[in-house]
């Protein structure tokens, strides 16, 4: 069991002089936090996993190498490193990714109009909390919808049976829900991009 009074400075500490399970504690106390973000930005299992996996790679290296130096912020610290790769995934793929399986397909090809790029608005640098306080200002359908989605990674099929509307009213609360996003970050100028 995860003893929570061990700080991650202290697991930190302790994995750089050699105690491999301390990198265990560290990863399995984050794990779900720090994939749902990355899931949050890419919408795509495999993908996610790949970033997270990614993510712990260039961790364990900087410890291993004794340049880790953010004491106390230990979480922070790899949420950047996450975030910096879900934007490299998105250079070296410059489109988003579409889902494969189940028949769903990536609710962002509905919204290809230019003027709602979802990679600009939606990936870049700090928007998990702007976004998450943005979200709580639409209105109740369109809410539940983009949180199951989202937050839930529930398929279309399951939020239509969850909900009781169909698909395609499923899919419309979620357009409409981006729309509204959008505009929302717009009216209250926030900078969603590296630019």
């Amino acid at each position: 069991m995860v003893n929570e009074q061990i700080t991650d400075a202290y697991l930190v500490k302790a994995y750089m002089q050699g105690d491999e399970q301390a990198l265990s504690q560290l990863i399995n106390r984050h794990e779900h936090r720090i994939y749902s973000f990355i899931f949050s930005k890419v919408f795509d299992r495999d993908v996610a996993e790949d970033v997270f996996q990614e993510t712990f790679i260039k961790v364990i290296n900087t410890l291993k190498r004794g340049k880790y130096n953010e004491e106390g912020k230990f979480l922070p610290w790899v949420m950047r490193i996450a975030h910096n790769l879900v934007i490299d995934h998105f250079r070296r793929n410059k489109r988003m990714p579409k889902f494969e399986n189940n028949g769903d397909f990536n609710i962002f090809s509905v919204l290809s109009d230019s003027g709602l790029n979802a990679e600009n608005q939606l990936i870049k640098d700090q928007i998990e909390n702007d976004v998450q306080e943005l979200i709580k200002e639409l209105p109740e359908d369109q809410l539940e919808v983009l949180t199951m989605r989202i937050y839930k990674d529930m398929s279309f099929k399951e939020i239509s049976e969850r909900t009781g509307v169909s698909i395609n009213t499923a899919l419309g609360r979620m357009r409409y829900a981006l729309i509204n996003l959008r505009k929302l970050i717009e009216k209250r100028n926030i900078i969603l991009t590296n630019h």
